[in-house]
């Protein structure tokens, strides 16, 4: 029997819920007061609400079908596995976006899907979703598009010019592990596509000679997702390869997504899926990487097998490690030390390094600046303040961990 509208809406937004790639910052501003249309990403637009293990819950965040010729191991969706399977026509989607967006159900649309026929197939008829939803009704508001593997060069720059952001999983941190476990996805392949876009994102860019204006294309950039505890890789290999996709093809974000045991799998994927805490502590670490100034290798370096600790955030981690580079005089150091120290975010430095030109802050100066004192008593030196040997204390690490809890049978 043909499934209802409901029905599929139910198993295609369940099956799109193992995608952690949707965030919606970083476009453009653009809205529809005092132009006609529908929608905007900024003031009333996207609404940046979030799940309670980080994902976004702002968009209709749907699967154009969980039918898929692909039949990688790790994924509840692949052709050999026994799920309910649906699937929308582009109208379909078109026509829910807009009845949730004019219900103030959502902000904008996340599109993914299976592969149906070839991959240029499947990314036509996506292609045709957000070309329905931009020309003929004038939606302004965020949309993040899934790059089919292999789709067509023309497709994708199509996709561009319509959608705020492209991503193109990479899938698992390591050539070897997507041979074994996806040996239909050719990571050359996936990389090579990553290359063009940026390539076509720069160019973009670039003002033209005639108007001086740039043109618009996927002014969000491009993203991908790499899914953690699925090939034993270990937390500095993940790392290492989400440097490198930063550094050689401009992603906005590399996401991490817990794996989670699906019926039916293979016998060499886990049966257990990794901790949360362990996907918490990968941002926590790319940040670093990315805003902070560390090095994978310094991040990565606190624990033997080159794995990240649960019990403690990166950079206090390395902070303990290195306790001969404490304290820092938040009156004297510069930007990059202030950087390193334990509590100290990017806003609070910049706070502290207004403030300090008008006059010497004193340890207790620093809650109004945002900044905890507990977690950074140990570290800095201040006006009146010298921590004497806390930083030496043999149990400085037991002040920062998490307190044991007595578990309950019932």
């Amino acid at each position: 029997m043909k499934k209802s509208l409901k029905e599929r809406l139910a198993i295609l937004s369940d099956a799109a819920k193992y995608d952690a790639s949707c965030a919606s910052s970083g476009t453009v501003k653009r809205d529809s007061s005092g132009s006609g249309g529908l929608g905007s990403t900024e003031g009333s637009g996207i609404c940046h609400a979030y799940a309670p293990d980080g994902r976004c819950i702002s968009l209709l965040k749907i699967l154009l079908t969980n039918f898929c010729i692909y039949d990688c191991a790790y994924c509840i969706n692949r052709s050999s596995s026994n799920v309910e399977r649906a699937r929308f026509t582009p109208e379909e989607v078109v026509w829910l976006t807009l009845e949730f967006y004019r219900r103030n159900y959502i902000e904008g649309l996340f599109l993914s899907s299976g592969i149906i026929r070839s991959s240029d197939h499947t990314m036509e008829e996506m292609v045709r979703i957000v070309r329905e939803l931009r020309i003929t009704h004038s939606f302004r508001g965020y949309i993040h598009l899934k790059s089919i593997p292999e789709a067509s060069a023309h497709l994708i720059e199509e996709a561009g010019l319509y959608a705020d952001r492209l991503s193109l999983n990479i899938e698992l941190p390591t050539d070897s592990g997507i041979s074994r476990f996806a040996p239909e996805k050719k990571p050359a392949g996936i990389r090579r596509s990553m290359g063009d876009l940026r390539l076509k994102i720069e160019a973009a860019q670039e003002p033209t000679l005639q108007t001086r204006r740039r043109k618009r294309f996927v002014p969000a950039g491009q993203s991908t997702q790499m899914i953690v505890g699925a090939d034993g890789a270990s937390d500095a290999t993940i790392l290492s390869t989400s440097g490198q996709l930063y550094s050689s093809y401009g992603l906005k974000r590399v996401y991490y997504s817990a794996f989670s045991p699906i019926p039916d799998s293979s016998k060499n994927l886990p049966l257990i899926k990794p901790p949360l805490m362990r996907e918490h502590r990968l941002y926590q670490a790319d940040w670093l990487y990315r805003f902070y100034g560390f090095g994978i290798d310094e991040i990565t370096s606190t624990q033997e097998g080159g794995m990240l600790d649960l019990n403690l955030d990166p950079k206090l981690a390395w902070a303990l490690g290195h306790r001969e580079d404490f304290p820092v005089d938040v009156n004297r150091a510069d930007r990059e030390r202030l950087l390193r120290v334990p509590g100290l975010g990017t806003r609070t430095v910049k706070a502290i390094l207004t403030e300090r030109r008008q006059r010497r802050l004193r340890l207790e100066d620093l809650p109004r600046l945002g900044v905890s004192i507990r977690k950074v008593q140990a570290f800095v030196t201040a006006e009146g303040w010298t921590p004497h040997r806390l930083v030496d204390r043999p149990d400085l690490r037991a002040m920062f961990e998490p307190q044991p809890e007595q578990l309950t049978l019932l």
